[in-house]
């Protein structure tokens, strides 16, 4: 380990860790600041809030995270443990500006493509539903007609 050099190794530590960075939801949102709406990627927690409270919410979180990190340099790091427990309660505080349902999408534990892949089934299974609701409806609304055997002498002639 003493004969790499030293920018080698801190080259392949920043590679790791930029590489990492790919989706993860936070720096995500965080690109999605400068993005115009049309070239946003198909995010499942943009499916169902409203990007500004996703704004919001990155905007919470990216403050939380500069206050943490000014007060680990400063003088004042001693109290760096309490500022991780004052967390919790900014987190309860969210509660309050934010649905439960929307807290579900923008902090939740279950990765982005688990959780597109299981909304996408549902989407689609409910498509499935509707189409065989209107194939019943269609079905109940047609006209059937009996088709049996029947000789040349029961079929009626136009009369001229």
């Amino acid at each position: 380990l003493q004969f790499i050099p030293m920018p080698v190794l801190y080259g392949v530590f920043l590679y790791m860790g930029v590489s990492s960075l790919k989706g993860i939801q936070f720096f995500d949102r965080l690109k999605l600041f400068g993005m115009p709406a049309k070239h946003q990627p198909d995010f499942i927690y943009l499916r169902h809030v409203p990007l500004r409270k996703v704004h919001l919410f990155t905007a919470i979180q990216l403050l939380c995270l500069v206050l943490l990190w000014a007060i680990k340099v400063s003088r004042a790091a001693i109290i760096f443990p309490m500022m991780v427990l004052a967390l919790v309660f900014v987190r309860r505080v969210m509660d309050f500006c934010f649905s439960k349902r929307e807290l579900s999408f923008l902090d939740d534990l279950m990765p982005e493509s688990k959780k597109k892949k299981l909304d996408d089934a549902k989407i689609e299974a409910k498509e499935e539903e509707e189409s065989q609701k209107m194939m019943e409806a269609a079905a109940a609304n047609s006209v059937q007609l009996q088709l049996g055997q029947s000789s040349d002498s029961e079929i009626p002639k136009p009369s001229s």
